[in-house]
């Protein structure tokens, strides 16, 4: 297993881009990394796809919890839940606006080995977008039973995952009576993703393509 680390620069904060479908998307998918890179005062643009003015609030709420120390940029918009891939046409005018006015080094969204359409819709335009940044694709379990296999991941903490955690519960209060939304289906994703790297904890993702500097 090969340990890698994010390349940083002296002239200016690390640049990310968080894109989800749904709000809460970013935080299930990517709340420890997020808390874990907040540590170091990134840049963050924050860019949801769906959502009604109470899910809006939530993703507003989260993304300031999570990212208490980062130069945070949040964009909603309210294109209809579920029918992404007939509003393909936006979500990638939505992905290339953000592009003309901000180049990220590395980007937060989903798989698109995710079974939820919506995801797998952001998941293919991303890449079309932002051809010159690290792309690392987030999990969201579910009841579909997608689990796949990853290739990237980032240690953390028992502190850090739990911490993530407390906030999914406390800022999206509509999703919390799913009965799949719970402390332990997120410790114990964690859990076992931190096996797999040698971690007490992990979160894991996906990347089609990286370039290797020897120099």
């Amino acid at each position: 297993m090969l340990q890698l680390s994010l390349p940083t620069r002296a002239d200016r904060p690390l640049r990310v881009l968080a894109v989800g479908a749904h709000p809460d998307d970013i935080e299930i998918g990517a709340g420890g990394t997020l808390l874990r890179l907040a540590e170091n005062a990134p840049q963050v643009r924050y860019v949801v796809m769906t959502g009604t003015p109470v899910r809006h609030d939530e993703a507003r709420a989260a993304s300031s919890a999570f990212l208490e120390n980062a130069d945070l940029a949040v964009e909603l918009h309210d294109l209809p839940e579920g029918r992404l891939p007939v509003h393909w046409a936006q979500v990638k005018e939505i992905l290339e606006g953000v592009a003309s006015t901000y180049t990220p080094d590395l980007v937060l969204a989903p798989s698109t080995a995710d079974a939820h359409q919506d995801h797998r819709t952001v998941a293919e335009i991303v890449p079309t977008v932002f051809r010159d940044s690290l792309y690392l694709s987030y999990e969201i379990p579910k009841w579909d039973g997608d689990m796949w296999r990853p290739s990237v991941y980032i240690a953390l903490t028992a502190e850090t995952v739990h911490r993530k955690a407390e906030l999914l519960t406390k800022h999206f209060p509509s999703q919390v009576d799913r009965d799949w939304w719970d402390d332990e289906t997120f410790l114990g994703l964690a859990r076992l993703r931190g096996m797999e790297c040698r971690a007490p904890y992990a979160e894991a993702f996906g990347c089609a393509k990286a370039v290797l500097s020897l120099a």
